[in-house]
């Protein structure tokens, strides 16, 4: 499709040596941008840096200094930035309220909601010193609906999508789009977890707990990181270059949780 790509971009996607984050730099990459990914899995992004060539910084987002270092790293490798994607994040522990301790609770926030303002504070100065470019954060259905025994997760996710639309705002003048996305049930070893932890709250078989989120979506499948992927794609191409502010669904229509 013509415009569907992001020649030349310089791009910093968090967390993308694995799961949706690697579908993204491969996305990308394929697309004809520079990117430049981070993660805290030191075996995972080596192999990453060399199968898709593009440049690596170990770091873990909730961490100030190593976000410095992060982006200290890709301007220097990459000469200024077009695109944020904010991908790093963690699924938080699952249980109800009571039961969650609070460093639990702290350690989600930072990583699925601080993490992505202490990115998002290093990345704007070079997005404007670029004359505009884009922020893409990952939400999450769960930033559009209550979802019971992940209630840290959850209101992370809530969390960016005020996030994402205030920095719309504030830096649509500058010519910086910034949008949220929130995938649904994707599918890999991550939602597997997910769906094996609540069960195990819950009392009930792996497979009925499947059924039970399935049911709960429109299209009733899950969908996949290269899907993603596309979204992330079409948001920095020039196709989306008017889409600002929107919280965009990945995820089949969700409509519970």
């Amino acid at each position: 499709m013509a415009g569907l790509r992001a020649e030349g971009q310089r791009v910093i996607v968090t967390a993308g040596a694995a799961g949706i984050g690697r579908a993204i730099v491969a996305t990308l990459v394929e697309a004809g941008a520079r990117v430049h990914t981070c993660d805290v899995d030191a075996e995972a992004l080596a192999e990453c840096g060399r199968a898709l060539g593009v440049g690596t910084t170990l770091a873990d987002v909730s961490e100030e200094s190593a976000v410095d270092r992060l982006f200290g790293e890709a301007a220097q490798v990459l000469g200024g930035l077009d695109v944020l994607v904010n991908n790093a994040g963690i699924a938080g522990p699952t249980g109800a309220v009571e039961k969650i301790d609070p460093a639990e609770w702290r350690h989600c926030i930072d990583v699925d909601l601080t993490g992505q303002f202490l990115c998002a504070r290093r990345a704007v100065p070079l997005l404007k010193r670029a004359g505009g470019g884009a922020i893409i954060n990952m939400s999450s259905a769960a930033g559009r609906h209550g979802y019971a025994y992940r209630t840290p997760y959850s209101a992370a996710k809530w969390g960016v999508i005020g996030l994402t639309q205030s920095l719309a705002k504030e830096l649509g003048p500058a010519g910086i789009a910034v949008n949220a996305i929130l995938p649904g049930i994707v599918k890999g070893p991550r939602i597997e977890a997910v769906i094996g932890a609540r069960a195990a709250e819950l009392g009930l078989p792996y497979a009925e707990m499947e059924r039970q989120y399935l049911e709960k979506v429109s299209l009733r499948r899950m969908v996949t990181a290269e899907d993603v992927a596309h979204m992330v794609l079409f948001l920095v191409s020039p196709l989306g270059r008017n889409v600002s502010g929107q919280p965009i669904g990945v995820c089949g229509n969700v409509e519970t949780l």
